[in-house]
């Protein structure tokens, strides 16, 4: 059964192409938003707190900070409304989940940067 399902979503669910990011990673989702008749991109820009799922039904959490409120959304990888990905920092943690990055503030909420070689 579950050959069956991996064959279908690969077949029929159109994967979009984004440029590669893990937890930590400071992204910035592009994406529509339909208002009536009108259509407007709109971009998310905050931190990778994780990544599950796998194939059609994967799945990523961003966290960003709007004042002093933590906002967080869940993206669908296969949205059809997100138009592109970009990954502004490469971010330097251990863990594949980072949910105790909710309860940091100010400078401990910061995630220092991958080096480049």
């Amino acid at each position: 059964m579950e050959a069956l399902v991996k064959f279908v979503q690969d077949e029929f669910v159109a994967r979009k192409e984004f440029a590669e990011f893990a937890a930590g990673d400071t992204i910035t989702v592009y994406y529509e938003i339909k208002e009536g008749e009108k259509v407007r991109t709109q971009f998310f820009r905050g931190v990778v707190i994780q990544r599950k799922g796998v194939a059609a039904s994967e799945t990523f959490t961003i966290r960003k900070m709007s004042g002093t409120v933590g906002v967080e959304r869940i993206f669908p990888v296969n949205l059809p409304s997100i138009q592109k990905i970009e990954v502004n920092k490469r971010g330097k943690v251990r863990r594949a989940r980072i949910f105790y990055f909710r309860g940091l503030t100010g400078k401990k909420a910061r995630i220092t940067e991958k080096r480049r070689k």
